[in-house]
């Protein structure tokens, strides 16, 4: 019975230990160098070389990686424990107002009321969000897949969002409704963050 016991009990706890170390790896920050290389993934290719970078140090302040040179923002994943996925996104220097706006909303713990103390503002002209289309770039990957030698993910997802305010689908000629794999549709339709999802 005891040498029965023991290969079980060796299992169980090689089994605890590599889940322990998975975890661990995980919640552990990544090097700066490499939190650039997934940001700048998220841009086009175009942009990336002179792109700023912006992320999260070591204690979770909101910094500047890399200052950049063109028009371009990338914000490089935020590493949270227990998550496995990095996410990393791209949008033009017109949007920055309007996405710091939230992440200010967000750190004063008033998520919930973003939305709509970002639209008064805008309203009021006290924040800036273009009237034009802008397009706002994702990048999304489990970490296991991470190249950090080129930031690439193996099996990442892209994600492409156009901020047209007040836009109504009708008008563009499309749904306001997930239309089916890989479709352009209009999310939050009439308000202002409109917006078409196009997810490849």
């Amino acid at each position: 019975m005891k040498t029965f016991f023991f290969p079980i009990f060796l299992m169980v706890w090689l089994s605890t230990a590599t889940l322990s170390i998975r975890a661990q790896q995980a919640s552990q920050a990544l090097p700066e160098d490499v939190l650039i290389k997934v940001a700048l993934m998220a841009a086009p290719e175009g942009k990336r070389d002179g792109a700023t970078v912006y992320g999260y140090s070591a204690n979770g302040e909101f910094v500047t990686l890399r200052e950049g040179s063109n028009d371009f923002i990338c914000l490089a994943p935020e590493i949270k424990e227990g998550e496995s996925t990095l996410q990393a996104y791209a949008y033009p220097k017109s949007l920055d107002p309007f996405m710091a706006r939230g992440r200010e909303l967000i750190a004063q713990g008033k998520g919930a009321e973003r939305d709509s103390i970002r639209e008064a503002e805008i309203k009021a002209g006290k924040l800036y969000m273009p009237k034009t289309p802008t397009t706002f770039y994702g990048y999304s990957g489990e970490r296991e897949n991470l190249d950090p030698q080129t930031g690439e993910i193996r099996d990442a997802s892209r994600r492409y969002v156009i901020y047209i305010p007040y836009a109504k689908a009708a008008d563009l000629g499309l749904s306001n409704k997930p239309a089916g794999p890989g479709m352009p549709w209009l999310m939050a339709e009439g308000t202002y963050k409109a917006h078409i999802m196009i997810t490849p």
